[in-house]
């Protein structure tokens, strides 16, 4: 099922709707806003093709008749531009949810406080774009990789840079950090993924290495769900909190790999139909990866060699996914973000970019978070998805 609108973003107006169901024409039609009533809640009709149930102040229902498919349209509880000037390339949120970070193409690289967007610090030293950064659990430190081939630690207090780690043969793609973040993953286009000691700034370990770019990285504890393998040698003493994981490498050749982080050992090797530009675990064993052909691919790690389901909300490319309550949000090139609802066929979209590319989501529990190629970071409050 592919569905797919330009939103409203003026209280009058029409937008186009399109529907897309797997084996089925396309079903298009219209949606037109008539105006803002009383209370606040845009006048929304729609044409034949499709019904709108009930509206809200940031909700717009809609339904294809004669199909069990519905998708409703959530706005930005709040949105600001002021944090950077160009685009917003990554953003994450602290563990409590009191702090945001962010970069940009301007090669600015700042934390910011979420309930009122002040900027907290710039984390200056990176020489070129910030591709990466994400918060280590205490919400006390950003770890961080780009386009200069390094990854840095930084305090989210005082702004100065901790670690500074080298080692990549070009631009750091991906980073993660792995338990307590006493050590650290990064993926890079040299092909290589790296284990280090954040501290020290130190390589431990390369986990793997690869002809083609690893464009994105996701570990998790697995425990004894897969066979892990021991390792061949004595592992470092710096190595802290690699037992029992898995990380799993989507890259640019179509393959999505999961080696074991503690034995560095291959555990499974699955072949897509385009690039991987993203990948994210759901659960112990279920990992999700998008394509550059729009497609997300639920994989099974306890039985890798077919995907347990194949789902694409647009034909862009896929270019975040983040695992949110029981299901997951995903984000496309083409301005689009969706939250499917498990076990259903509804989708929740969320509303806002005019077709810039949305690269990357950020979920902190009722809360979603979005950085797009228009400068503006948006806020969302998700309603129960029962």
């Amino acid at each position: 099922m592919l569905l797919t609108s330009v939103l409203y973003r003026e209280a009058e107006g029409e937008v186009w709707v399109s529907c897309k169901i797997p084996g089925k024409p396309t079903i298009r039609g219209s949606l037109t806003s008539k105006g803002i009533s009383s209370d606040e809640v845009p006048e929304v009709t729609a044409s034949e093709e499709f019904v709108v149930q009930e509206v809200t102040k940031n909700r717009i229902p809609v339904s294809c008749p004669g199909e069990n498919i519905s998708c409703t349209f959530l706005s930005p509880y709040a949105s600001f531009s002021h944090i950077h000037e160009k685009n917003v390339s990554y953003l994450d949120i602290s563990s409590g949810g009191d702090l945001g970070v962010s970069s940009s193409t301007d090669q600015t690289f700042k934390v910011w406080e979420t309930h009122n967007t002040e900027v907290k610090s710039v984390l200056e030293g990176h020489t070129r774009d910030v591709f990466s950064c994400k918060f280590f659990p205490s919400g006390q430190e950003v770890l961080s990789g780009g386009l200069d081939s390094l990854v840095k630690v930084w305090s989210v207090n005082d702004g100065s840079c901790l670690a500074t780690m080298k080692g990549h043969r070009g631009s750091i793609l991906d980073i993660a950090v792995v338990a307590d973040g006493q050590n650290v993953i990064s993926s890079g286009q040299d092909g290589t993924a790296r284990l280090w000691d954040s501290a020290q700034g130190a390589c431990i370990a390369v986990v793997d290495d690869s002809y083609s770019p690893i464009n994105a990285i996701a570990v998790a504890e697995v425990g004894n769900a897969v066979n892990l393998g021991s390792p061949k040698e004595t592992p470092s003493n710096r190595e802290v909190g690699t037992e029992g994981k898995l990380v799993v490498l989507a890259r640019e050749d179509k393959s999505l790999e999961g080696v074991s982080l503690h034995s560095r050992q291959s555990v499974f090797d699955f072949e897509g139909s385009d690039a991987f530009n993203c990948c994210t675990f759901i659960s112990s064993v279920g990992v999700l990866a998008g394509g550059l052909d729009g497609n997300i691919i639920h994989v099974d790690i306890r039985n890798p060699k077919s995907a347990v389901e194949t789902v694409s909300w647009s034909e862009t490319p896929v270019l975040s996914l983040v695992p949110f309550r029981d299901t997951y949000v995903a984000s496309y090139g083409n301005g689009t973000c969706y939250i499917p609802l498990k076990g259903s066929e509804q989708v929740l979209q969320l509303t806002g970019p005019n077709r810039q590319p949305v690269f990357q989501v950020a979920a902190w529990k009722k809360l979603v978070y979005t950085c797009c190629r228009d400068g503006f970071i948006r806020k969302y409050e998700i309603p129960d998805l029962g």
